[in-house]
């Protein structure tokens, strides 16, 4: 289990390289978009969004009385067809599947000063439990659990916790990105193709570690082909991940997956002729015949499990991460009642079943992210990371290098089919 003093140093170093973004208001209410249904109770009401809070500018909601009040608080606007809107259709999710609960969200928050400001709102205003839907969060959520031992802090993807009553969670995307890769390569492979893209958003440790379990995937059924990643130093920003995604194809890349928010990727694709896009988070991000699949988050029962153990008193705060057998990460055209999109159910039936076979593994419990992290592993300067018969631990997983906390490898490395180098940290 991590400690906060081994983390200190990280947690400087990982701030440092965040772009903050200025917050801008949260709408009272917004229409959902053409297709989409949600509930009455899901949705914040006109009124729940009219309270400005005390500092920010941002529209604060109401809690209603009688009911276990939770909050959801996201980087960009719940319809941005990435990160932000597998939160809402979580919390929707709740909503809908938990008695006597009531969720509201502030959206479009930013990292750092501003966020601290609108959970520190949202607890003055009584919520109960609040979910910090992104890294960037995770000092100001710390310090105002400090202030309100009463309330429950989650935090989604960061490392800390104070194990009374803020914690974290993740989960397994590794596999999904690992499977991901696998596809590619065998797209590339099939078209007599051998380079292929990504886009990575911070130097961190998750990026790290999806984009190394991706290029894994793409060795095992392409090893002749290389990976081509881009920093764009974004989480959410349309232009940018559009003109990485075009530099990327300029430069030869036959397939390219985002780390990133929108599907800009596969809409960059779908100008161009015969190549391809992996798009991220959203199970609805996958839209064109171009993209090959999306590796996606499902937060519904992640979220709908934790609420009911705090409700129940049960939860312990600490670091969670789940995994892929839980349903809590999916990837599009694998899932029961998805169909394949036509770039990946024209692929060898050989790689085919190899992902098949992969997922069933992953579903049932029988593959996990330490399978994907297994030796031997081979660094793009011809160093042994992993030997053979080793296997990374969550320590390795979650930070760049030991000695810190349980690492004996850590993550600050890149697999030996990528050909970028490694950021100064």
């Amino acid at each position: 289990m991590k400690k906060k003093s081994l983390w200190l140093a990280i947690s400087l170093m990982l701030i440092a390289a965040f772009v903050f973004t200025a917050c801008q208001p949260a709408p009272a209410t917004e229409a959902p978009k053409e297709g989409e249904t949600v509930s009455e109770e899901a949705a914040p009401a006109e009124e729940e969004q009219a309270a400005p809070a005390e500092e920010g500018g941002l529209q604060i909601p109401e809690i209603e009385d009688g009911k276990f009040n939770v909050a959801f608080v996201m980087l960009s606007t719940h319809d941005d067809g990435g990160w932000s809107q597998a939160q809402y259709d979580g919390m929707n999710y709740l909503q809908e599947n938990v008695d006597g609960v009531h969720t509201a969200y502030v959206e479009s928050v930013a990292e750092g000063a501003d966020s601290e400001q609108v959970f520190r709102a949202l607890s003055r205003k009584g919520f109960d439990l609040i979910f910090g839907g992104s890294f960037g969060y995770m000092d100001s959520m710390e310090v105002v659990a400090e202030e309100f031992p009463d309330i429950g802090y989650i935090h989604i993807s960061g490392y800390k916790s104070n194990t009374t009553n803020f914690g974290n969670m993740f989960g397994e995307m590794e596999v999904m990105k690992y499977m991901a890769g696998m596809i590619a390569g065998s797209r590339a492979k099939a078209d007599g193709e051998t380079i292929i893209g990504g886009m990575a958003t911070f130097p961190i440790p998750e990026e790290f570690r999806l984009f190394n379990a991706y290029a894994l995937g793409i060795q095992k059924t392409c090893p002749e082909c290389t990976l081509d990643i881009r920093w764009i130093n974004t989480w959410h920003d349309p232009i940018i991940e559009r003109e990485a995604a075009d530099s990327l194809f300029d430069a030869g890349a036959h397939v390219v997956m985002t780390g990133a928010d929108t599907p800009a990727s596969a809409l960059a694709a779908a100008d161009r002729e015969g190549v391809y896009g992996i798009t991220y988070d959203w199970s609805g991000s996958c839209t064109v015949p171009e993209c090959l699949t999306a590796p996606y988050w499902n937060w519904g029962p992640v979220f709908t499990e934790i609420t009911e153990e705090v409700m129940a008193g049960t939860y312990e705060y600490g670091w969670q991460y789940f995994d892929a057998s839980t349903g809590g990460v999916g990837l599009y055209g694998f899932m029961e009642g998805q169909e394949m999109q036509p770039g990946v159910a024209s692929l060898p039936e050989e790689d085919l079943q190899l992902v098949k076979d992969t997922m069933a593994a992953a579903l049932a419990g029988e593959f996990n992210r330490f399978d994907v992290f297994a030796g031997p592993i081979i660094d793009n300067q011809g160093n042994v990371v992993v030997p053979e018969g080793e296997r990374m631990t969550q320590g390795d997983i979650d930070q760049f290098a030991p000695p810190l906390g349980e690492a004996t490898y850590g993550m600050y490395w890149w697999n030996q089919n990528i050909t970028a180098e490694l950021p100064d940290l």
